[in-house]
This record gives structure tokens, C-alpha cells and sequence, in this order.
């Protein structure tokens, strides 16, 4: 259900809602992938999309309450990230080059 781009973007939507391109300054995640990841965020109902004014159209994402019970995971996870970060990249240098092999 989550994957990487969906824990940035919830990252930065748990802080305040923002429009797509807030996002997209704030990530640095193509514009295709992010337009996926918001739409399976929205859909499972952990993002919603708010249209905020209609000339010229603008929409926001925020955070539902039910994204908002995913908010203590996120930071456990983004904290091991940072915490095992160096492990991580050393585990995939050695698949690196045993792949080559």
C-alpha cells in the first residue's frame, strides 16, 4: 500500500495540506509518479483532493483522519531509514556486484 513516494507525500502532507506542484518542489518525483501516487493515496482513502477555487482551478491534497492514524509509523520508518541508511547501501553494493557476476 505505501511505497517511497507515498511516504514523502505523506510526509510533507502530514505537516500542511499543499497544491501538486508544492509537492513535486518539495520531492523530487516525476510528475507521472506523483499523479499515481496521489490518486492511490486518494483512493484508499488516506488523501483527499479539494477543489479550492474554479478560475483558474486549483487543488490541494491533505491528509485524511484516517492518514493522519498512519503519521507515528511514517516517522518510525523514515527514522530507521535514517538510522540504517549506510547498512542499507552497503546490503545493496554486495547485490550490485554479485548481479554483475
Amino acid at each position: 500500500m505505501l511505497d517511497k513516494w507515498s511516504v514523502l507525500v505523506l510526509e510533507e502532507l502530514c505537516d500542511r495540506p499543499r497544491r501538486f506542484n508544492q509537492l513535486r518542489r518539495l520531492i523530487p518525483v516525476t510528475q507521472k509518479s506523483l499523479t499515481a501516487t496521489l490518486r492511490r493515496l486518494e483512493r484508499n482513502g488516506i488523501v483527499e483532493r479539494v477543489v479550492i477555487s474554479d478560475r483558474p482551478v486549483a487543488i490541494e491534497y491533505r491528509i485524511t483522519p484516517l492518514g493522519k492514524t498512519l503519521r507515528d509509523p511514517i516517522d518510525a520508518i523514515l527514522r530507521w531509514s535514517d538510522e540504517h541508511l549506510g547498512e542499507v547501501e552497503q546490503a545493496q553494493a554486495r547485490f550490485d556486484v554479485r548481479a554483475e557476476r
